[in-house]
């Protein structure tokens, strides 16, 4: 049994699921619209820039869930996963999961955008096991802060050591699906780095190290 860990924005989905929760946002006019259209687009041009400011960035995007109860949310995430994350899916995605679970493999998500957000979207693509720098709860109500380290860069190494501690895995045969030169740092972790709808960064690294690249998109 091996590891097969996924990143999920532009990889298992097409598209950000991180700035698609502030377009949604947006259009529900539950923020300041015009202000946090330019500031959300922004942070997303960074982080395909690779300069992303995560913390800066998580203190943004985290601050509306402190707005509302967790009833509001998951009403909210319920609308959000209908119109913006459905239409993202991808059926080869989906087969290359199934083609992991029937190989025996372990598949596992490791996500820079927010637990909240990407949790619901790994159940809807049947995978129990995500990494995902959550936000912070007090008494049964986000505050706006995170907990932890984010899961970004270097930061899922850190994640995913913590996890390999706790559960009966190794990296010996892993693979590691990616769309981002954001995450190079846990491609070269693995076995089997491959390259999914890669950016030009990531390409070029990958065409020089004979990375495989692989398509996704319908």
């Amino acid at each position: 049994m091996a590891l097969a860990i996924f990143d999920l924005d532009n990889t298992l989905i097409a598209g950000d699921s991180d700035h698609s929760w502030g377009v949604f946002l947006v259009e529900k006019q539950l923020v300041d619209a015009e202000a946090y259209r330019l500031a959300n687009d922004k942070f997303y041009a960074d982080y395909k820039a690779g300069t992303l400011d995560i913390r800066a960035y998580l203190q943004f995007s985290l601050a509306p869930l402190a707005r509302h109860s967790q009833e509001e949310l998951q009403a909210l995430h319920n609308e959000f996963m209908a119109k913006h994350i459905e239409p993202l899916m991808q059926a080869k995605a989906e087969a290359l999961l199934r083609k992991h679970r029937e190989q025996g493999d372990h598949l596992l998500i490791i996500t820079a955008t927010n637990g909240f957000v990407t949790r619901p979207i790994a159940k809807r693509l049947g995978v129990a096991d995500i990494l995902a720098t959550d936000p912070e709860q007090i008494d049964g109500r986000f505050t706006g802060n995170f907990v932890g380290t984010p899961c970004f860069q270097a930061g899922k190494i850190t994640y995913l050591q913590e996890w390999l501690k706790s559960n009966q895995h190794s990296l010996t045969g892993s693979y590691f699906y990616s769309d981002s030169i954001n995450d190079l740092p846990l491609l070269e972790q693995v076995d089997n780095p491959v390259a999914v709808d890669p950016d030009e960064r990531l390409t070029n690294i990958a065409r020089e190290r004979n990375w495989p690249i692989l398509s996704l998109r319908d």
